[in-house]
């Protein structure tokens, strides 16, 4: 299998499991690009993503890896299809029962019903490429198998509740709008949770864990100085804005802003990103049912803004409403078209 792709495009679940599974690719392969869904659309949305990508790309040989997520025979059917266009390969390993019938029809489709999708994923990666000859990831398989499947009576199984909290609290950075950077983040937090698990009496880990997790987790935003985790997210975050921000600008009347997606911390992150820039008149945070904050830093009233775009109001510097018709998307892209196609409307 190893001449059959020399890029791999990775889509998994956006659960402790499904990025356990990638932890483990990542660390097998060089050339590899990732991308997380839930069920329902956003599968969809992301397997058309992947394809795109892949249109886009010149002289690669690609495999598209899909774990933790099961197809319908629809889907699956529609992907092979692209993917025959393509030239590219479909490995597919899950543990839903709910992809009996897909699995039973194509031959890429790999379905286990007695493990999740880690400890699948592992032993693919074992059997093709060699992966872990020394063992030393056995163990935060194991715990992701304990509690994704529930074996009780496993001795990883108390170290794993702590794991499913941890991934699952992740909340910090915006998977949709900052996707590789959330990504980051948690196979961040599986890695050191890896090391406590290799360095700790098993017995202990899940406290030794627990009590390190907030460290854990603002050590990966320090750049410089310690500080508030809260401050140092926001400090974060708006280095990912300030950075991308021409991507992520959108405009209302004669006025500039930038755009975001259920973000949170609006003041805190709004506040910084406008004095960090200050040719920025607001910022602007949607979420998945329309409604909507703004802020500005005195460049403009944004108060009068939510009146007129959305029926809302507040405050000349932090005011809010909501979007008629909003319609949600799972790719930032299409957010971001979608809100500025609405904004230039109502400005006329």
């Amino acid at each position: 299998m190893k001449n059959d792709f020399d890029y791999v495009f990775h889509l998994s679940h956006i659960d402790l499991d499904g990025y356990g599974c990638q932890y483990l690719t990542t660390k097998v392969f060089d050339n590899i690009k990732c991308y997380n869904a839930n069920y329902g659309p956003e599968v969809t949305q992301k397997i058309e993503e992947i394809l795109s990508d892949i249109e886009k790309a010149e002289d690669i040989k690609p495999l598209i890896l899909i774990t933790d997520l099961n197809l319908t025979t629809k889907e699956a059917n529609a992907l092979e299809k692209s993917a025959l266009k393509l030239g590219a390969k479909i490995v597919l390993l899950d543990h839903h029962g709910t992809g009996a019938n897909a699995a039973e029809k194509f031959a890429w489709y790999y379905l286990d019903t007695s493990k999740c999708a880690t400890v699948i994923t592992y032993n693919w990666l074992k059997e093709h490429f060699g992966f872990d000859e020394a063992g030393e990831e056995e163990a935060i398989v194991e715990a992701i198998n304990a509690i994704d499947i529930w074996v009780e009576d496993s001795k990883y199984f108390p170290y794993g509740r702590v794991l499913l909290g941890m991934i699952s609290g992740a909340r910090e950075v915006n998977r949709t709008v900052f996707a590789n950077e959330d990504r980051e983040y948690k196979l961040h937090l599986i890695s050191e949770a890896k090391k406590i698990l290799a360095n700790s009496n098993l017995e202990d880990a899940p406290v030794i864990l627990d009590d390190a997790l907030h460290k854990i987790k603002k050590d990966f935003f320090i750049t410089s100085k310690n500080d508030t985790k809260d401050n140092l997210v926001a400090d974060y975050v708006t280095e990912i804005l300030t950075k991308n921000r021409d991507l992520m600008s959108v405009k209302y009347k004669d006025k500039i802003g930038i755009l975001t997606y259920s973000t949170g911390n609006t003041s805190l992150i709004g506040n910084n990103f406008l004095i960090k820039n200050s040719d920025y008149d607001f910022y602007m945070d949607v979420n998945a049912r329309g409604g909507f904050s703004l802020r500005s830093n005195n460049k403009m009233d944004v108060s009068k803004m939510a009146e007129e775009v959305g029926k809302g109001g507040g405050h000349p510097n932090a005011s809010g409403g909501k979007i008629e018709d909003y319609k949600n998307h799972f790719v930032y892209s299409k957010i971001r078209e979608f809100v500025q196609n609405y904004l230039d409307e109502k400005a006329n």
